[in-house]
């Protein structure tokens, strides 16, 4: 059993109540893509994801394309990891919609734009099971199926539990000859109280890690 040398604890500054607009506090970005009614894609990108076992728990908002692809019972979906080095595509796809304005529209300053991938200039690849197209760029693309679309509690997001269905990786960050992802050689793109950032240094590991290494060694 590996033994863990405790350092002293930096004692925090001291608390103070604050009342946050949003509660991002480090979670992965995500690019969900899903079917329109008329069978081509749509790509958006998400900001609450976490995942338990191999299903995926996903919070979206309920106006947007993605939500209306999903109620509507087109259930196949894909979600690309992108990598830090994305962040500017992400960030223009949070500024489009693929959902056509309305006259009593919600949504803010966003643009129609039904062609997503052309506009961020991503590359869309065949799918083998879910149906939507993963996206070529990103070094972890999930195919999954809905199992499950319902509101919150306060009607305010839709929340979506998706069943892994096969997972894509690129070959240099995986370990070789396993079938784990290596991570040292991945790291998400993390959206942080709004604002992007990618993963530091390695600090240490779980003790359930299949992947052990020494922090800072070479892969």
């Amino acid at each position: 059993m590996e033994t863990i040398s405790l350092l002293p604890c930096p004692a925090p500054s001291a608390p103070v109540t604050i009342t946050p607009s949003i509660l991002y506090f480090g979670t992965p970005v995500v690019l969900l893509t899903t079917l329109n009614e008329d069978g081509t894609a749509n790509l958006a990108p998400v900001s609450s994801a976490w995942a338990l076992g191999h299903t995926v728990v996903l919070g979206l908002g309920p106006d947007g394309q993605t939500g209306r692809n999903l109620l509507a019972g087109r259930s196949g979906l894909v979600l690309s990891l992108p990598g830090p080095g994305l962040w500017p595509q992400v960030e223009l796809l949070g500024g489009l919609t693929g959902r056509p304005h309305t006259p009593d529209d919600q949504r803010g300053h966003v643009t129609y734009e039904p062609d997503k991938f052309g506009a961020a200039g991503l590359t869309p690849v065949a799918s083998e099971l879910a149906g939507p197209p993963r996206v070529a760029e990103c070094p972890l693309q999930l195919e999954a199926r809905a199992a499950a679309v319902r509101h919150d509690e306060a009607g305010e997001f839709l929340i979506v539990e998706a069943s892994v269905l096969r997972v894509h990786a690129a070959a240099d960050v995986v370990v070789p000859g396993t079938q784990y992802v290596d991570p040292a050689a991945w790291t998400p793109l993390v959206y942080n109280f709004r604002h992007y950032f990618g993963l530091g240094p390695e600090l240490g590991h779980s003790a359930r890690s299949q992947t052990p290494r020494t922090p800072g060694a070479p892969r």
